[in-house]
């Protein structure tokens, strides 16, 4: 089967196998886990943050960086449609009682200069307290440049909120930035990482942030339920994927750029638009309202694809090769020319 849904469907390689295989676990809840253990050492220091704490999902990231940063009656001001307002089933207000103010993103991604102003509430008792500004890198397969996250941050700061950057697809905005993993983490009081997309582990995330917060994280993560045993056996995944994943990024935005030019001629252009790649997604949008028959045509071929509304998103990932990549490409072209 060729899915091309998203870069989580990815599937752990012997080679990551066998790390999880042989990982040298203990009780992570007793903080006796020497792989854990490891893994947010090594992540802390990439990012250059004093402390890291690993998580279950990327969800469970953002949360707790959230709910460490708010009290109940607090607010947050987060971008739209990024993840943490979208489609994290607004667990910050749900579980934290944390208020949400959403902004409208520039078409690349990043927050307009003076939003974050207009949107703090004056200290007023009908409002809730700004308390902290969410960004997010990768958006929707952009990256967005630092330059307008320096700004953002700049901006929060002036008004006394912490930041936090979405960080789930991390390592696809350092490769297509050409920048240094500190730089982009530096944008941020506190950053969340996810291992289960483009770094092709089965799952789990890291919270990297200030060594005042450590308390309030993890007590955060066990009332999430994400506080495990030995949990090595996923942070050797992990483990293995920084070591052996980053670099090849590369080769998924290569893709993705080739992609982006095989299907411009069956793609719907409007105002002349040409189909470009965002890191190592394609947002596709089929000629001749046939999405349906496309979806079932594709999927009789066992290839999978989510359901043009109008657009499809198109991901590439580590089990994308060249070869499945042109047979996905053959299919688009016999069914526009057959």
């Amino acid at each position: 089967m060729i899915d091309l849904r998203s870069d989580t469907v990815t599937k752990p390689s012997q080679g990551m196998k066998k790390a999880m295989y042989d990982a040298e676990v203990g009780d992570d809840c007793y903080g006796d886990d020497p792989t854990i253990n490891e893994l947010e050492h090594e992540v802390a220091q990439l990012l250059g943050k004093e402390k890291a704490v690993f998580m279950t999902s990327g969800t469970q990231s953002n949360l707790s960086a959230v709910l460490s940063h708010c009290g109940r009656g607090e607010e947050i001001i987060v971008g739209f449609p990024y993840h943490i307002a979208q489609d994290e089933a607004a667990g910050a207000s749900v579980l934290g009682g944390v208020a949400m103010t959403t902004l409208e993103v520039n078409d690349d991604g990043s927050v307009p200069e003076g939003s974050i102003k207009k949107a703090v509430k004056p200290e007023d008792l009908h409002c809730p307290i700004s308390k902290l500004f969410c960004m997010e890198n990768t958006c929707s397969g952009k990256a967005i440049d630092l330059r307008k996250l320096r700004t953002n941050r700049s901006e929060a700061k002036e008004l006394d909120l912490k930041v936090h950057l979405d960080g789930a697809r991390f390592f696809n905005a350092v490769e297509d930035l050409k920048c240094n993993p500190k730089d982009l983490a530096g944008c941020a009081d506190s950053v969340s990482i996810c291992f289960s997309k483009g770094l092709g582990a089965p799952a789990g995330s890291i919270l990297c942030f200030p060594k005042d917060m450590e308390q309030k994280v993890r007590r955060q993560r066990k009332i999430l339920g994400g506080a495990l045993r030995q949990a090595g056996v996923l942070g050797a995944a992990c483990k293995y994927a920084l070591e052996n994943n980053i670099a090849r990024l590369k080769e998924d935005h290569e893709r993705a750029q080739y992609l982006a030019k095989a299907l411009r001629p069956f793609h719907k252009t409007g105002n002349g638009t040409e189909l470009q790649s965002q890191t190592n997604m394609v947002f596709f949008e089929p000629l001749e309202n046939s999405n349906k028959d496309l979806v079932s045509f594709l999927k009789q071929r066992r290839i999978l694809i989510s359901k043009p509304e109008p657009k499809t998103r198109l991901v590439m990932h580590l089990d994308i090769s060249d070869e499945i990549l042109n047979t996905f490409i053959k299919a688009i072209e016999e069914f526009y020319n057959t």
